[in-house]
């Protein structure tokens, strides 16, 4: 099948199937003697493939290295749970700094007084005075010693 087939077939636009053959996750087809592009049954399942891991939010490089399993002997695939469970590691770390993100925002939101008839939004006051230093020694807060309360959003 040609690329248009298989871009069609798999649901992989097919500036998305080149590149996944220059990066080497997809093998190279072989060529007709029009010098098309032969795409195959193997070709369409290594890309449900992707498209699969992709779905799981996988990296290029996680796929690339579950994709070199293929012809692994089984002692080789402690490596599929290793790297499984590393994606999900990287996934409860994301959540964890997605969680602070929200509680700043959220801290942040509590600046809007919602009515700003003649005010200034508290929302951005509070974003154009934060700073990474305390306000009486402009030191950073690491580093602070002086003892008194820093103005900055936590």
């Amino acid at each position: 099948m040609r690329i248009g087939e298989l871009a069609q077939r798999s649901g992989v636009a097919v500036e998305t199937i080149r590149f996944y053959e220059a990066q080497g996750l997809l093998p190279a087809p072989l060529r007709l003697e029009n010098n098309y592009r032969n795409y195959t049954r193997r070709h369409l399942a290594r890309l449900h493939f992707i498209r699969h891991c992709r779905l799981l939010d996988m990296s290029l490089e996680e796929i690339a290295k579950l994709a070199n399993l293929e012809n692994a002997q089984p002692c080789e695939f402690g490596v599929v749970h290793e790297t499984i469970g590393a994606h999900i590691r990287d996934i409860d770390n994301r959540i964890q700094e997605l969680t602070e993100l929200k509680q700043k925002l959220q801290a942040l939101e509590c600046h809007c007084t919602g009515d700003h008839e003649g005010k200034s939004c508290g929302i951005l006051q509070e974003l154009e005075s934060y700073t990474d230093s305390c306000d009486c020694c402009r030191e950073f807060e690491l580093d602070c010693c002086c003892g008194h309360p820093h103005h900055k959003i936590r």
